[in-house]
This record gives structure tokens, sequence and C-alpha cells, in this order.
């Protein structure tokens, strides 16, 4: 699946976002408006002043919906979701080459707030796949101690972990542990 530089930023902060919900033993990587802004930089969100309480509710009502897309049952759920969010950011597509990068979409208005911004990029970004009957690419991680959100982006759509370098190394390690305890004993 061909996926252009700017919808994988988009799911990188998708995934970014639904990552920071609590859960699994670890706390809100969102607790604070410093947690927030840690985030947008991290993730290069542009075009973001001055962060406060209210955006931070606001962004965490948004990651909410794009975690109820990663949970939903069928394409017709996801498609619902991404439809009210992108229609709730007051989605107005524009082209931008901004900060040295070549041409490209901007699905949210010029001076949007932080939630309006990844609520209309992301849930754009979302909807490639919905449209491109590619939902099962939205995943959770298969190990039993974590539930990361990922997109799998694999050629034949076959990644289990959210990373390979921990979860999945990991339990790969602890299977082979097992073998060789069952073996020698």
């Amino acid at each position: 699946m061909l996926i252009t530089h700017d919808t994988r930023c988009a799911l990188d902060a998708v995934v970014g976002l639904v990552n920071t919900a609590p859960g699994d033993g670890h706390s809100d990587g969102l607790g604070d408006v410093t947690a927030l802004r840690t985030f947008v930089d991290a993730h290069g969100v542009s075009d973001v002043g001055r962060l406060g309480e209210a955006d931070l509710a606001a962004v965490l009502r948004v990651r909410e919906r794009f975690e109820a897309v990663f949970a939903a049952g069928d394409p017709g759920d996801a498609a619902r979701v991404i439809n009210e969010l992108v229609a709730a950011a007051g989605t107005t597509p524009r082209l931008t080459d901004h900060d040295g990068f070549d041409w490209h979409v901007h699905y949210f208005a010029p001076g949007a707030s932080v939630a309006d911004h990844l609520a209309a990029d992301g849930g754009m970004a979302l909807a490639i796949f919905v449209v491109a009957g590619e939902c099962e690419r939205l995943r959770r991680c298969e190990a039993p101690d974590c539930a990361n959100a990922f997109v799998d982006l694999s050629r034949n759509r076959s990644r289990r972990y959210c990373s390979g370098r921990t979860c999945g190394n990991r339990l790969h390690v602890a299977a082979y542990r097992a073998r060789r305890r069952e073996a020698a004993g």
C-alpha cells in the first residue's frame, strides 16, 4: 500500500496519540499540558501556538475517537467514527509547502486548534485505509502485556506486534527459553 509522507506523518501522530492512553500498568501519557506540548513537538504538528487545558481536554476526546477506530469491528463502524471526527474538525483541504516540505495536503483550516488539526489530518489518513479496504491494517499489539496500536504496513499484512524489537523479540526469546527448559527437563 502506497502511503505518502504527509499521510505517514498523520498516521504516526494517530498511533502515538492512541498509545498515550492509560492502561496495562502505565499512566496517561497526556496527563498535563506539558505532556501535550511534548507530544505536539515530537510529532511535528505544525501551526500550533500556545496550548492550554481546553486544548488538552479536546485532544483527549479526539484520542477516544481514534481508539474507537482501532476497535471498530468493521469498515462501516470505522467510517462512521472517522466521518464524525473530520466533520467536527471543520475539514478544509488545502495545498501547502511549509517548512521545506514539498507540496502536500493539510485537511485542517488555518488557525485550527491542535485537536481539530489532529482530527482532520489523522481522520483523513485513516479514511485512506477504509477506502482501500485495508481496515485490518489498523491493529493492536498481540503481545499479552501490550495493547499498543500500530498500522501494519507490511507487504503481506503479517505484522503482529507494535515493535519487533521489543514486544516481538521479547516473546520470541521467552518461547525459545521455554522450549529449552522443556527439552532439558
